[in-house]
């Protein structure tokens, strides 16, 4: 067996599914290497069809499981599911990042810790173990990998809104207010944004399509961190 073979291998013992090869590879292969490859198939149509997947079965999860939940509240729990945010946390949690096919320049610019990439790649595999394995596995393996989020209430109003949430914090913890700065880097057609917010002595990083994306992910990187440390 190859590396490449034994790290898949790994990645779908993680899982706890069974994916065909060809279609993880897939999963895997994120637009900048295809291009690099001489325009190959990437995962952006895996992505698509995941992202369904993952918003049904949350969709089915929330309203099964909280039958006292209003429409409102329902959405919102999901919306913190199923953010980039959310969902790059998840990826990082199986180390995802490891396993990604990526381009030189997203390789130099950290692509492998980047909250969409990976949030996009998240949504891939779920794709693709919903061709390889079925609705029933993709659900499952959906509901697995998110249950540590459904379980957590705090996150919500967190991962809705992180700015708000970390400026209420740091009032709350007398700090200084959050204050963000915000580098681009890549051509204009796929821009990776990178916010770092400083909270008194406190810095994180985060990133994203746009600077919204980008301060959001840092926002609630700095709330989780400064939250664990209260």
């Amino acid at each position: 067996m190859t590396d490449v073979s034994h790290e898949r291998a790994t990645l779908v013992d993680k899982l706890g599914v069974d994916i065909d090869p060809e279609l993880l590879s897939l999963a895997l292969t994120h637009r900048s290497y295809a291009y690099e490859a001489g325009g190959i198939p990437h995962n952006e149509r895996l992505e698509f069809l995941g992202d369904s997947v993952l918003g049904q079965a949350v969709t089915v999860r929330l309203f099964t499981v909280h039958p006292d939940l209003d429409e409102g509240e329902l959405a919102k729990r999901r919306a913190s599911v199923v953010s980039t945010v959310a969902l790059a946390e998840v990826a990082r949690g199986i180390g995802l990042g490891e396993y990604l096919l990526l381009g030189r320049g997203e390789q130099q610019t950290g692509g492998r810790d980047k909250d969409s990439i990976l949030a996009d790649t998240m949504e891939a595999v779920i794709g693709a173990t919903y061709l390889s394995a079925g609705p029933d596995a993709a659900t499952s393996l959906v509901l697995r990998l998110v249950e540590p989020l459904l379980q957590d209430p705090e996150r919500y109003g967190a991962a809705m809104d992180p700015k708000t949430s970390l400026q209420e914090l740091a009032a709350r913890n007398s700090l200084s207010p959050p204050v963000y700065a915000i580098e681009a880097a890549g051509p204009d057609h796929d821009r990776v944004f990178t916010a770092a917010v400083t909270v008194g002595e406190f810095t994180a990083v985060g990133s994203g399509s746009s600077k919204k994306q980008a301060e959001m992910a840092a926002a609630l990187t700095a709330w989780r961190e400064l939250s664990a440390r209260a």
